[in-house]
């Protein structure tokens, strides 16, 4: 009588981008799955990205809204990684053909921080004296904060999280501002000198969350990775990149958000700014989480009506031309 060897499960190939940061995401999401399956092997695969290559220019010149997820998604459509790695605010709203978000982990806390140089330790981002220089590589993050504190001098800051502690300890910077979750995801939350309120700066898109994308017929894959799949902040995810797809707005515009869930409730709130913080349009919307994807839409509708695209659209004109 003959007997039949059934062949060994898949090994699952992850993708990962390689800075600290990511590879800490990366292998987080690899252990989580590990737990949930531990008959399965899963591999982690590193690539650069361009986003990792070019640290000379900033981000909204480039103009490349796949800056930090393009290779990984080649990788993904010739078979050599089964899903990718992102933090969620690096994704792009549309994604390629044959790929999808596959699912968003539990959010960590998506606001900003102000971290400070030594000398200013007893200061908060109000009490920083005039002409004080603050780092920040993102528009969004510029354009709230030109708003409320138009005495402190603002300049672009590039290279991977380390590379910016190192740049403001040496005193090249007075203070700069960084994601609360990558702080506590590297275990640098010490660094955090205070918790920027949504009253002072939305945090970005996604931003605190991770997002996993994968192709859209491996069932296989998506099965296994609704293990780790958090419903509320991926029912908080789908409103904001909603909201910002809408909008047209890549990662590198002035759109800032806030979701908050009471229940089956959401909340969401919007924010459109001019890069020099002279122009603000800012609005909320509240619906039930199952239609998440629509409360983003009419946030988008009522702050379009509002001005919010024009103020983009100038955005848009004034980085071409630079």
């Amino acid at each position: 009588m003959s007997s039949t060897v059934s062949s060994p499960p898949r090994t699952i190939r992850i993708g990962s981008r390689k800075s600290q940061l990511a590879l800490v995401q990366t292998y987080w999401v690899q252990e989580q799955l590990q737990k949930a399956f531990p008959d399965r092997t899963f591999e982690v695969y590193t690539m650069s990205t361009q986003g990792d290559k070019i640290l000379d220019v900033a981000l909204a010149k480039i103009g490349d809204k796949g800056l930090f997820t393009k290779e990984l998604e080649v990788g993904m459509l010739q078979q050599e990684i089964d899903f990718a790695v992102h933090s969620l605010k690096d994704l792009p709203t549309n994604l390629p053909n044959g790929l999808m978000l596959g699912v968003v982990t539990e959010r960590e806390n998506p606001a900003d921080a102000l971290v400070v140089h030594e000398k200013h330790s007893g200061k908060q981002i109000d009490t920083l004296p005039p002409g004080a220089i603050v780092g920040t590589s993102s528009l969004r993050r510029l354009a709230q904060l030109r708003h409320h504190f138009p005495h402190l001098t603002f300049k672009d800051i590039r290279g991977n999280l380390i590379t910016r502690l190192e740049k403001l300890d040496s005193g090249e910077f007075d203070a700069i501002i960084l994601a609360v979750a990558g702080l506590q995801r590297l275990g640098m939350g010490d660094r955090i000198h205070q918790v920027l309120p949504p009253e002072i700066s939305l945090h970005a898109v996604g931003q605190g969350a991770l997002g996993i994308e994968c192709r859209t017929d491996d069932t296989e894959v998506l099965s296994l990775l609704k293990a780790i799949e958090h419903v509320p902040t991926r029912d908080r995810a789908l409103a904001e990149r909603a909201f910002l797809r809408a909008l047209e707005g890549g990662c590198q515009v002035p759109i800032g958000v806030n979701t908050v869930l009471d229940g089956d409730n959401l909340t969401l709130t919007g924010i459109v700014a001019s890069v020099d913080g002279q122009q603000i349009v800012k609005d909320t919307v509240t619906g039930k989480t199952d239609d998440a994807e629509n409360i983003g839409i009419e946030l988008a509708e009522k702050m379009r009506s509002q001005g919010a695209q024009e103020i983009l659209a100038a955005i848009f004109e004034a980085v071409q031309r630079s």
